[in-house]
């Protein structure tokens, strides 16, 4: 459903030249989840924004449906593949009520029956009818999330792509949007990827993981690999050590 093929992204910031993502490979099948970690700072944010065209990259091959990926992209390209942001507040309109938010990529694309639609959207995402009118000043983090995979799912896209969905949400809060998810990529028959530096996000959604440092992928691994600690480069032992937890230092 996705081949990257030797995708760089190229910053230019104070006379200086920022490689991004460097020479990164990998296909994502139809219906799988596909994790991308790493620290912070890795390029997998980046990477998952240059599959989406949202910023600039060169790469020997990026297909989308097994369609070569235009450099500027098609109103039918972006119905094919839609983006879900770490940050919910900032990625809803403040001005704009849920009703609003969801109407506009049915307006957009010229859509039908868009009251029964939204409606339908809104009790997909777990969110109720009292929902639909108010602004996301007046939602919780978990709410504005919700309407945020809503929006992005309005269309009925094949792909789905996630960065750090959950990260900005508070703990108790993380479980359902993550159980939501998972509901939903059966439910739409989606292919995703998920960005996260969590690593029990990605194990608990993801079929396979790409690992990310500096830019570079380092080594792409399976879910249950990853649970048991059996993959081969030293970075990624390193990462799944960190996600374990710290031992303190006598004083």
């Amino acid at each position: 459903m996705i081949r990257v093929e030797n995708l760089s992204v190229i910053f230019h910031a104070g006379g200086r030249e920022v490689r991004a993502a460097e020479g990164v490979s990998f296909t994502v099948a139809k219906g799988e989840t596909f994790g991308i970690v790493g620290e912070s700072g890795s390029g997998k944010s980046t990477l998952l924004r240059a599959i989406a065209g949202l910023v600039p990259s060169t790469s020997t091959a990026l297909e989308v449906d097994g369609q070569p990926a235009a450099r500027r992209r098609s109103r039918a390209d972006r119905r094919k593949l839609q983006f879900v942001f770490q940050d919910p507040y900032a990625s809803l309109h403040p001005r704009k009520t849920v009703d609003d938010i969801l109407r506009e990529p049915l307006e957009i694309h010229r859509e039908g029956e868009i009251d029964e639609r939204v409606a339908a959207a809104i009790a997909d995402v777990g969110l109720l009818p009292i929902h639909r009118f108010r602004y996301p000043h007046q939602l919780s983090g978990g709410q504005r999330q919700r309407v945020a995979i809503a929006r992005a799912l309005i269309l009925r896209p094949p792909i789905l792509l996630l960065d750090e969905p959950t990260s900005a949400l508070d703990v108790s809060v993380q479980a359902e949007i993550l159980n939501l998810l998972a509901r939903l990529r059966q439910s739409y028959s989606l292919t995703s990827i998920l960005v996260s530096h969590d690593l029990a996000v990605v194990a608990h959604l993801c079929d396979r993981i790409a690992i990310m440092q500096l830019g570079r992928l380092v080594e792409v691994i399976s879910a249950d690999n990853l649970r048991t600690g059996n993959v081969s480069a030293d970075y990624t032992r390193k990462l799944i050590a960190a996600s374990q937890g710290f031992t303190r230092v006598p004083a």
